[in-house]
């Protein structure tokens, strides 16, 4: 397959992920109703359903499905790899600098993934 052919499909379907992602969080945000949102409601914690499927098991839906749009942005960025490395080569010339700024990219990357293993919840 041609690496434009290729290129298309992935796209293509990481945008029905990401729809798919936004559909997950809205359901899971406004449809099926948190335990105090549902006491508000109903006056009682009511377990909600949608498409026979909880709460929570469309968070892990919605994590599982943004493993996939990060695995295909991932694929997407490998196949563009020689423009990425020429337009940031283009975008900043000086190489220490170029150095700098990735290092800094990777590290806040890295942080981002991992920032609620570090960070401790509080109790309300």
């Amino acid at each position: 397959m041609k690496k434009s052919k290729l290129n298309l499909i992935i796209d293509a379907i990481m945008f029905l992920v990401m729809m798919f992602l936004t559909g997950t969080g809205y359901i899971r945000m406004y449809i099926l109703l948190s335990g105090s949102a549902s006491r508000e409601v109903f006056g009682r914690k009511t377990q909600m359903l949608m498409l026979g499927i909880d709460r929570d098991t469309w968070s892990i839906i919605h994590l599982y499905t943004g493993y996939l749009l990060l695995f295909l942005l991932l694929l997407h960025i490998a196949l563009h790899w020689k423009h990425v490395k020429t337009m940031f080569k283009q975008l900043i010339s000086n190489s220490v600098l170029r150095i700098i700024i990735l290092v800094l990219f990777i590290i806040s990357s890295v942080f981002l993934v991992v920032f609620p293993f570090i960070l401790k919840p509080s109790i309300a």
